[in-house]
């Protein structure tokens, strides 16, 4: 099933989304440098410290990645009275002030440590780690101002997610009063467990654990979908959660919820540089997607393809609406049978393509028996432009046009779906008119491409596309190749193996 249009329609509503996020506040830093010897005092190689970057970690990641991909995100957390904490109140501040879709409510302890975890990256490697942390329970009067934060924050939101990083922030009791308050304000609730015992998370509608820490918590093996689905059922049962999305690494994601049948969607991700916030990625759109009312089935697809999209950068990184959107067109155009369209579907096609700055081809024919003239020709096309659209005339329409008898040799449904099957081809569409001008009157492509058997005069519809400012290019002609000539030479050697008696 092609599920992108409605995952391009959900990334439109994301700007009416509003999550509470609430947990382990940390500060992420990086150092980069290169590694060009190893040290004489112990095996352990040296790197020159060249840049260094601090970013938001923990639940300030998840707010983060909501933010960018264009929701509202009311971050709540405990932060520390030291440089590190300064830091993040610094960061915080600077998004809010600049608009970028975070507000925040934040409890300052003095003497309680900001988690500061450090990582040392040289050719685009993590070398190692250090951490700057308390794992010292929070206390009940800083857990009563958090949670009175929460209930002015709950009036309007549509999710609230729990990031449990094992830092001491979400209690046992502060996490129990938040579920509750939450489930009471009828605020879908999502968790991003770090404990064994995950009965702390009861109530909540939604966990997601990854398949390590489903392991460590159930004692059952997690490594097939039906090892997955059985661990899951087994807590969702045993601790009241409503459902849960498994994270899986190479395994991909799967959805278990109680009434339906479980959902195990492939890995996305082509390669991977750093996985390092990539759970808070994964939950933060996910929990987006609900708040903008979307489906869980759909909002996994889209958390899905936000890891992806993640585990190729290096360091904490967030994911952009903008670059979920090409990422779900990508994914789109990867399908052969998803290409072939109507031209309504393709109109929409191609806003989205125009909204995103790309350039809109469009060429069409017959393309009765795919011979090397075309192949030529839609490369040319393509070199042409981002996006390329074949036109392809219905079984009517070819008659009509007197291409001779017996013709067109392959239904138009097959020949669709050959076109559809060339990267070089991104939509096709089949038309019954006898000439392509209503869809170019419709799709209003940047450039059209025909042949070079044509001149730019008698290109049909040509004149329509420069009227309203596009492009009308001519590609190069291959002498002696066309689906009529084929087709002759075809019938001509199975005349001579009929006179000879038949042959191999």
């Amino acid at each position: 099933m092609n599920d992108s249009p409605a995952m391009l329609r959900l990334l439109e509503r994301f700007h009416l989304a509003r999550i509470i996020c609430l947990g382990d506040l940390m500060l992420d830093r990086y150092v980069y440098g290169t590694v060009e010897r190893i040290s004489a005092e112990a095996p352990i190689p040296i790197i020159r410290d060249e840049r260094n970057e601090s970013v938001l970690g923990g639940v300030g990641n998840v707010a983060r990645n909501i933010a960018a991909a264009g929701g509202q995100a009311h971050l709540l957390a405990l932060n520390g009275d030291d440089a590190a904490g300064a830091e993040v109140a610094a960061q915080l501040a600077a998004m809010a002030g600049a608009g970028a879709g975070i507000s925040t409510d934040l409890v300052t302890r003095p003497g309680r440590p900001t988690t500061v975890k450090t990582r040392y990256i040289a050719a685009g490697q993590q070398l190692l780690r250090a951490d700057r942390e308390t794992t010292d329970a929070i206390n009940t009067a800083d857990g009563e101002t958090l949670l009175s934060h929460l209930d002015a924050a709950l009036t309007g939101a549509e999710v609230l997610v729990l990031s449990d990083y094992g830092k001491g922030v979400l209690s046992d009791d502060l996490l129990a009063a938040a579920i509750a308050r939450a489930r009471a304000a009828n605020v879908t609730t999502v968790a991003d467990p770090k404990r064994h015992d995950l009965s702390a998370y009861g109530g909540v509608d939604f966990l997601k654990p990854n398949r390590a820490e489903l392991t460590a918590a159930t004692g059952l093996p997690c490594d097939s979908d039906e090892q997955v689905t059985r661990a899951a059922r087994a807590v969702m049962q045993q601790c009241d959660i409503g459902a849960i999305l498994v994270s899986r690494s190479e395994q991909g994601m799967s959805l278990i919820t109680k009434d339906g049948d479980p959902v195990h969607l492939p890995v996305r991700a082509p390669e991977v540089f750093d996985v390092s916030g990539a759970g808070d990625t994964v939950v933060a759109i996910f929990a987006l997607a609900l708040a903008a009312g979307s489906t869980p089935m759909l909002g996994a697809q889209l958390a899905n393809l936000a890891g992806a999209i993640v585990v190729g950068k290096v360091g904490t990184a967030a994911v952009s609406q903008d670059e979920l959107a090409n990422g779900v067109l990508s994914a789109d155009l990867t399908r052969s049978e998803d290409k072939v369209v109507s031209a309504a579907m393709a109109g929409a096609d191609v806003e989205r393509w125009r909204a995103n700055g790309l350039r809109v081809g469009f060429t069409n024919g017959c393309f009765d028996l795919l011979h090397p003239g075309h192949i030529s020709l839609l490369n040319e096309a393509k070199s042409l432009c981002d996006r390329l659209i074949v036109a392809i005339n219905d079984d009517a329409s070819v008659r009509r046009l007197g291409k001779g008898e017996g013709r067109p040799v392959q239904a138009e449904a097959a020949r669709a779906l050959v076109l559809a099957s060339l990267a070089t081809v991104d939509r096709v569409l089949i038309f019954a008119e006898d000439t392509p001008i209503p869809l170019l009157e419709q799709l209003r492509p940047d450039v059209l491409i025909k042949g070079g058997d044509y001149d730019i005069a008698g290109v049909v519809g040509g004149d329509i596309v420069q009227a309203y400012g596009g492009d009308v290019k001519l590609a190069g002609f291959l002498d002696g190749h066309s689906s009529t000539a084929v087709i002759a030479r075809m019938d001509a050697g199975a005349g001579d193996k009929t006179d000879s008696g038949g042959g191999n």
